[in-house]
């Protein structure tokens, strides 16, 4: 009987979210200080479009359990075991020892970013253990604060500033998810106790090449906006304004705006980029988003790689095949994509994030979770650079998965923690009518509230990206009526979506969303279909920022003359495609491994003489190199060999012998060729500038 229902009214998101807003600032007045899931007390002058839910309401299962338990018995349940900077520095206690910072702000910059991970990871596996454990340690910062701390660097008798505020920051972002998982008021009032006071001006706002390192104290507005937000204090509302009225904040803001931009250090940039847009939340002033939303433009036109972040040797660094990425900033890309996710509700936001967390997120990462790398380039021949004698490259060794668990800068072992579990917390988020919304995809379960407070599950069985069907029971814990808004990816151009079978109109509104209102009952199922398609992406190197030149001083001078070296990297629905150099452990390829092809596919078929090859997916999850889809594809073999300063080569290759080469998801190697050479056949009408 229940296909004989009515599927439900499909409307546009726009159409709802006015006539939900006092709706929905009536339950945030209602609760007062106390966390609700997805209502909150605090009002902004701009209502963002999605709320986040707390750590734990999402929980992963399938494939993405697997992982997530995998950082759980590796790195981020026993960091402070592998290295000694994470037993202390939260407590004021200095970690002078190697690979630590010599004072202990710089070090509790490292252990906010695992303890932020640490307490996020806990709740969504509902892991007692690990919540035992990040409460012992965050529940010092919480009572040093309210028995007289000024700041969350509680220990000090001064408020915090420079680098040590940036540290600060991130210690703000584990409190507020403490707080917003446990309801625990002490830890709200620790917060507003320091934000509602907190130093302004807040620090700088600006992409610089004369500075190698920008660090700022503005990146405390994400958690003072929260704080905000779970309070409804206005006093912290106004801090945070204040801090855009700073004149260089403000001329700052207008440059953005206006697509000024330096080649600077690429997580500082991540990091910062959100902060304009945090301010248009908190002020109304429309310039402040455009400033992050061109921020954003400017960093994928002219620095992006394949698998989704931008190259970033510390300093951004073009676009190349051996150019690399800090794994920080695979996390700072994720959380900035989110924050602007939330605030626009636009889904290109949300199609960022997956492929950087699918792509970029495991590559560095051990299969184990036991270790991980500080760099990864979207093609990797051996451990190190290339050639491998540069004794004068700072990034030497950058490359290896470190022994005991720490790469020489300890920030990307601790932030690397943060991956999975923001992911998972932010699949489904709350949306202005009391509805929920899918907005990154991948097996989970949720529990939430909806409608005048109806408690529902969501069921959502799928092994997404690995294939494209979703299926998601709805639980309501009785028959109610609120809206379920899915996501339909760019990159799929005819989605399918049913209501207990019943096929209805997928056909996404402005924001990328199909909405669907209906009274929802026990037993009610959606299913989406996303078909995939291989997809050919066409590009070219590029040279060294000439700015940059004082930083990347051991380059010769001819890295830094403009090139247009020819690329091609596939994909299939948001997963990107490598050829995988076998290997015996992260460091060790296997030996006379093949991998000099250019690609030979037909560039006129788009992709449709790749051939798609499916097996079924493991019992458990560990980013096999024996992957569950693989693609195979014409190339030719040839004579390549590349240098760290130029990878690719010239112009297309037109020797060689045609073979047929497998190739696997990007995240599933450790060494691989992803952005490959290309011969005639294959470059067919090369795009005119380099893509995006």
């Amino acid at each position: 009987m229940a296909n004989r229902r009515p599927v439900g009214k499909v409307v546009s998101w726009s159409m709802c979210v006015a006539g939900a807003v006092m709706a929905a600032r009536a339950v945030g007045a209602a609760a007062g200080a106390e966390v609700m899931r997805g209502r909150s007390p605090g009002e902004f002058p701009v209502q963002a479009a999605l709320l986040p839910l707390a750590p734990g309401d999402v929980e992963p299962t399938g494939w993405l359990r697997d992982w997530a338990m995998a950082a759980r018995d590796g790195l981020t349940n026993h960091l402070d075991q592998y290295h000694p900077t994470f037993h202390d520095p939260w407590k004021g206690l200095k970690a002078d020892r190697r690979n630590a910072w010599q004072t202990n702000e710089g070090s509790l910059e490292q252990c906010a970013y695992w303890l932020d991970g640490l307490v996020r990871l806990g709740y969504i596996l509902h892991d007692k253990q690990l919540i035992r454990k990040a409460t012992d340690r965050l529940n010092l910062v919480v009572d040093g604060v309210n028995r007289g701390g000024n700041s969350l660097l509680y220990w000090q008798t001064k408020p915090p500033k420079d680098f040590s505020a940036w540290a600060h920051s991130h210690m703000g972002r584990a409190l507020v998810a403490w707080y917003a998982a446990s309801g625990d008021k002490r830890i709200l009032d620790a917060l507003v106790k320091v934000y509602a006071q907190y130093p302004v001006p807040m620090g700088r706002l600006r992409f610089d090449a004369g500075d190698t390192y920008i660090v700022s104290g503005l990146c405390n507005l994400d958690a003072m906006l929260e704080t905000y937000r779970l309070s409804g204090d206005r006093r912290v509302l106004e801090r945070a304004r204040a801090a855009l009225d700073v004149p260089e904040v403000q001329t700052a803001t207008g440059e953005w705006a206006g697509g000024q931009f330096l080649p600077g250090h690429a997580v500082c940039a991540y990091e910062q980029i959100r902060l304009p847009a945090l301010f248009y939340l908190a002020t109304g002033r429309q310039t402040c988003l455009e400033a992050s939303l061109r921020a954003f433009r400017w960093i994928d036109e002219n620095h992006l790689l394949p698998y989704g972040v931008a190259s970033g040797e510390e300093f951004f660094s073009g676009v190349g095949a051996l150019r690399c990425t800090e794994t920080c900033d695979v996390v700072a890309q994720n959380w900035s994509n989110i924050w602007l996710y939330r605030i626009t509700g636009a889904r290109s936001f949300g199609d960022n994030v997956e492929r950087a967390f699918f792509n970029a997120g495991p590559a560095p990462i051990a299969r184990d979770f036991q270790t991980m790398s500080y760099y990864q380039s979207p093609n990797r021949i051996q451990a190190g650079f290339l050639p491998a004698d540069q004794p004068d490259s700072p990034g030497i060794g950058c490359h290896l998965f470190t022994q005991l668990g720490y790469p020489p800068v300890l920030c990307c072992v601790a932030a690397v923690n943060r991956l999975v579990p923001n992911y998972v917390m932010h699949m489904w988020m709350a949306s202005q009518d009391h509805g929920l919304a899918a907005t990154l995809y991948g097996p989970c379960k949720v529990s939430a509230t909806v409608a005048a407070g109806t408690p529902v599950k969501l069921n959502c069985r799928t092994a997404y990206p690995f294939e494209g069907t979703i299926s998601v029971e709805v639980e309501p814990q009785q028959p109610a009526s609120f809206p379920l808004y899915f996501r339909i990816p760019g990159w799929c151009s005819k989605p399918r979506i049913a209501v207990n079978g019943v096929a209805l109109e997928a056909v996404a509104d402005a924001k990328g969303f199909v909405r669907i209102q209906r009274r929802w009952i026990q037993g009610d199922a959606v299913t989406l279909e996303f078909p995939m398609s291989v997809r050919v992406s066409r590009g070219f190197e590029t040279e060294y920022p000439p700015l940059t030149k004082d930083y990347f001083s051991f380059k010769p001078l001819a890295a830094f003359e403009k090139r247009r070296l020819p690329y091609e990297s596939i994909f299939y629905g948001p997963l990107l495609f490598a050829l995988a150099i076998p290997d015996k452990d992260p460091n060790t390829p296997v030996a006379n491994a093949r991998w000099q092809y250019a690609l030979d596919n037909e560039a006129e078929r788009g992709g449709a003489d790749i051939a798609v090859k499916r097996r079924p997916m493991p019992l458990k999850w560990d980013w096999p190199l024996a992957a569950p889809l693989t693609l195979e594809t014409p190339a030719r073999a040839f004579d390549w060999r590349p240098t760290d300063d130029q990878a690719l080569p010239a112009a297309p290759v037109e020797t060689g012998q045609v073979e047929t080469i497998r190739l696997i998801p990007y995240g599933c190697t450790k060494f691989r060729i992803s952005m490959f050479p290309v011969t005639p056949r294959s470059w067919q009408a090369p795009p005119s500038a380099p893509q995006k």
